[in-house]
């Protein structure tokens, strides 16, 4: 059954996708509007991937200084045009991921910037706990690897769930930005200064 101009419409608001793609998704799920948003949200995503090989190299340094200058953040977020970098979604965009990195303090942007003798030290601690417990070998792993993801989750800036809906990664929210400007966005490297820091350590 062909999609009605209403239906169109109502998944155009919903989704701030085009009309073609939404008459193309209400199409394929049968008038199903949630079933709809998912396909959109997928082909989207996938059109993110394929997009993630372009050079990034627009974009802007978002900022944010909390708690009375007791904590301030500088993140540098990349895209491929002034264009898209000037525009207040894309301003937006950096401003929550320099706040959500005053919030949640990442260590890294991505687990591949991890010092590979700290994911070891981690590894080893994991291991160590279920050495005792009679468990086999394969199945301690496949523990520790699930441990370890945990680990990326809370200091890896793009696996972190966002501190303003933790439904969605970092990772998805930049995902979504490429999804919706056509072009690729990426988070390059931050910096993240907390008052009397130095001092403590």
């Amino acid at each position: 059954m062909a999609a009605t101009a209403a239906q169109v419409k109502a998944l155009r608001e919903k989704s701030g996708a085009g009309m073609m793609d939404c008459k193309a998704a209400l199409d394929e799920s049968g008038g199903d509007l949630d079933k709809a948003v998912d396909i959109l949200r997928k082909k989207g995503l996938a059109q993110a991937a394929k997009r993630a090989g372009r050079v990034a190299k627009d974009g802007v340094v978002g900022h944010y200084i909390h708690m009375g200058g007791k904590v301030g953040v500088l993140v540098e977020v990349n895209c491929e045009t002034d264009f898209v970098a000037r525009t207040p979604e894309f301003q937006t965009l950096a401003k929550e991921i320099a706040m959500h990195i005053a919030a949640a303090s990442p260590l890294v942007v991505r687990r591949e910037d991890l010092p590979a003798e700290l994911v070891e030290k981690e590894r080893e601690i994991y291991r160590a706990q279920f050495a005792a417990s009679g468990k086999p070998a394969n199945v301690i792993d496949k523990i520790v690897e699930g441990k370890l993801d945990s680990y990326y989750a809370q200091t890896c800036l793009m696996e972190q769930p966002s501190v303003r809906d933790q439904n969605i990664t970092i990772k998805q929210m930049v995902a979504a930005a490429t999804a919706k400007t056509g072009e690729n966005v990426t988070v390059t490297r931050f910096a993240r200064f907390k008052l009397g820091e130095t001092a403590e350590s």
